[in-house]
């Protein structure tokens, strides 16, 4: 499946920087705030997708920006704020997830699950 994604994605050394956020900030980021994070669920499966090999290259691309932009500690509204601070990561995250969610399996899912029951993140 060649879709074109209606937007642009990172360049090479910035797939290579998201890539290198992501492996190292998103599980303590995760472990951190799980529950402040109503998508966590999603953001986790998307995780999944994005290291599945079988994953398109421009799929996780920008899987890993949207996943990379979640971890940052500063962006629009920092993560500490109360109520506000993951408002422009869901809206950011779930721009890229309506778009490319179909890419995000079952297994992905699971995976996903057991990783946050593992972890105990989940209610």
């Amino acid at each position: 499946m060649s879709e074109k994604l209606p937007m642009k994605l990172p360049s090479p050394e910035e797939q290579r920087r998201n890539e290198s956020r992501v492996n190292e900030g998103f599980w303590p980021k995760i472990r951190r705030n799980a529950r402040r994070i109503p998508f966590v669920e999603e953001a986790v499966a998307a995780w999944f997708c994005a290291r599945d090999p079988k994953t398109p290259s421009h799929i996780k691309a920008a899987l890993l920006a949207a996943l990379a932009y979640l971890i940052l500690p500063i962006d629009a509204l920092p993560d500490f704020l109360p109520a506000l601070g993951f408002m422009d990561d869901a809206s950011m995250f779930w721009a890229v997830w309506q778009m490319l969610s179909n890419y995000v399996t079952e297994e992905h899912r699971q995976k996903a699950a057991e990783a946050l029951d593992a972890e105990h993140l989940r209610e």
